[in-house]
């Protein structure tokens, strides 16, 4: 009997556990969102929380902190570059965990687990991605040019007919 248990230990020895959290705390960070049991996603849920939260205060010193729970320099600055000054507002729950219904091999449940402020169906934030107006090599607009074009034939059509 384990009295007092505080943590899931997923079936696995404390190495393999830290591990797998680690690996799973990467593809998240990474991917914003990622596919697996529900018991791991839960797990995962009380392992990343503290780094999500350590990653809005960005200093060395907690660029540092969470590179010795991660051990990924790219999910480091992907962590503290784009992800935190999303969840700056936030005081906490940072991570939203889906059932999605049961694996059909063994019946496991399977859940879904996101970043919150990264799903802009739950959020109803869509980013409007500007497009740069497209010019010619002479160095007007495209738009404009067509226009000139099209005042040119006229103008010429014009001179042929009163001609």
């Amino acid at each position: 009997m384990r009295h007092g248990k505080k943590f899931n230990h997923l079936g696995r020895k404390a190495g393999h556990r830290k591990a797998l959290l680690k690996n799973l705390s990467i593809s998240l960070i990474e991917h914003k969102r990622i596919r697996t049991t529900l018991a791991k996603a839960k797990a995962l849920r009380q392992h990343v929380e503290p780094i999500l939260t350590k990653s809005k205060d960005n200093t060395t010193h907690s660029r540092r902190m969470i590179f010795s729970y991660l051990q990924n320099k790219e999910a480091v600055k992907e962590l503290c570059n784009n992800i935190a000054p999303k969840i700056a507002d936030r005081e906490g729950g940072y991570t939203r965990v889906i059932r999605t219904g049961f694996r059909r091999s063994d019946g496991a449940e399977m859940a879904l687990i996101e970043l919150v402020d990264f799903n802009e169906t739950y959020t109803g934030k869509m980013e409007k991605v500007e497009k740069k107006k497209k010019r010619t090599r002479r160095g007007k607009s495209k738009k404009q040019d067509e226009t000139t074009v099209a005042e040119e034939a006229a103008d010429t059509a014009e001179e042929t007919t009163e001609e």
